[in-house]
């Protein structure tokens, strides 16, 4: 029985805190193995009345879904866990420890009973400055021209510049803010940290581009990839694992055509791959001819 469906057999609809704590009764009977009242209670603060009338409220919503250890005075999923309101995925448990590594939570911020031993490769930190962020964002927010001293890797020297953003990207490694450039009269994409000043945003000057008409951010280009045909087979069946290939050892890829170069970049499918030992290029692409003319080149 889904959700919905549940949602149409109460006379009302849940509230979002009520749903918030049912989600999160499940994520720790999931993966933790174990579920108490007093987990609500040091989540969210609610009153231990409160908790049992949602415990007892689960329990009536996916009877059977929760079995009590007398043993360890605690409750544990049953053979037939199905949860109702946390969807499974391994993501659920990685993405917040990502969080932890990133400095963007702190533990109680997330939904982790107890916080494994783990490391994240670090990476160089992105010197963006608050206040350029606060000009940019302002002008997404209000369709805005923004004046600003940008440092282009084709220039010796630093210049200003109206560029008028229009949405933010992250390439795995830096962020971007998309923005018509009025100097070239083109989309393009400016490295948040390259932007040295910025004069702020005009209530006046207003951008004279739409976003729609940024064909390349609109528009997507789909990478196709599989494992590098120089492995064996026992290799290429773990990376087909990896990337979540399918039977053909194909795995899709759809990215904006804005984004491409830099995924291809990300993933090492930028170059040659009998540049590199099949054992570090791993992966190639099965339609690098189409894929390549997006950019205007021809198959690596």
């Amino acid at each position: 029985m889904t959700v919905q469906n549940l949602y149409r057999k109460r006379s009302f609809p849940l509230r979002h805190g009520t749903e918030a704590r049912y989600e999160f009764l499940e994520y720790r009977a999931y993966w933790h193995g174990r579920f108490n009242r007093s987990d609500l209670i040091t989540q969210f603060g609610v009153s231990q009345t409160q908790a049992s009338m949602d415990f007892k409220a689960y329990q009536d919503l996916a009877p059977g879904n929760l079995v009590y250890d007398g043993t360890e005075r605690t409750y544990r999923p049953s053979d037939r866990f199905r949860p109702l309101f946390f969807q499974i995925s391994a993501d659920s448990y990685l993405l917040p420890l990502l969080s932890l590594a990133a400095g963007a939570v702190e533990p109680s911020g997330t939904w982790l009973k107890t916080i494994p031993e783990f490391h994240v490769s670090p990476m160089p930190a992105r010197g963006v400055s608050p206040e350029v962020l606060r000009s940019v964002v302002r002008g997404l927010e209000y369709a805005l021209a923004v004046e600003v001293l940008y440092q282009s890797m084709s220039a010796p020297e630093p210049g200003w510049r109206w560029i008028e953003p229009h949405a933010l990207a992250h390439d795995g490694f830096r962020w971007h803010v998309r923005a018509f450039c009025q100097r070239s009269g083109t989309f393009k994409d400016f490295v948040l940290s390259r932007i040295l000043d910025v004069r702020t945003a005009s209530e006046k000057r207003h951008a004279r581009s739409t976003p729609a008409d940024d064909a390349a951010w609109h528009s997507t280009v789909t990478l196709q990839i599989c494992p590098h045909p120089a492995l064996s087979q026992a290799q290429r069946t773990a990376i087909r694992q990896d990337y979540g290939m399918d039977e053909a050892g194909l795995a899709e890829i759809t990215v904006r055509k804005s984004m491409l170069y830099y995924t291809l970049k990300r993933f090492g499918l930028d170059t040659d791959p009998e540049a590199r030992r099949p054992q570090d290029q791993q992966i190639v692409l099965a339609n690098a001819a189409e894929v390549f003319a997006h950019l205007g080149r021809t198959e690596t």
